[in-house]
């Protein structure tokens, strides 16, 4: 919503009637960085909800708040230069492999119950709580 609003107070500002500003560099960079943010958040979701579901809840939802925070980030830093954006992109790929890491994880261990009766869910709970802490530093 908020990046929503964002181009829309942009295209008001640029005094046209469409989304089509040629010309206005301010409306192209809102503009693409909400482009960009929305066709991120298909691939967000499906490794949060996967994370969650199948390896553990706690450190899905925490990484799932920090790259909310992070695409925010993003979309502040494509307004300025585009250069400032890259510390919010970069930090949102690595949240988006920690969370499909975590999904590789909880597929793996469910094959390791099914086939081999080894169940290793509380390692692998106890190993991303411990890791998802760190997805702070930057």
């Amino acid at each position: 919503a908020f990046f929503a609003n964002k181009v829309e107070h942009e295209s008001r500002h640029c005094n046209g009637k469409g989304l089509q500003r040629p010309g206005s560099s301010s409306f192209d960079r809102v503009y693409t960085a909400n482009q960009n943010c929305g066709h991120a958040y298909p691939t967000f979701l499906a490794v949060l909800w996967c994370a969650g579901l199948l390896c553990s809840q706690a450190p899905a939802a925490f990484a799932g708040l920090m790259y909310l925070f992070v695409r925010q980030k993003y979309f502040v830093g494509y307004l300025g230069e585009r250069t400032q954006s890259t510390p919010g992109y970069l930090f949102g790929k690595r949240i988006i492999l920690f969370l499909f890491l975590m999904s590789v994880a909880g597929i793996l261990n469910y094959y390791l119950v099914f086939f081999f009766g080894s169940d290793f869910e509380i390692h692998i709970k106890t190993i991303t709580s411990a890791i998802s802490p760190l997805l702070l530093i930057p």
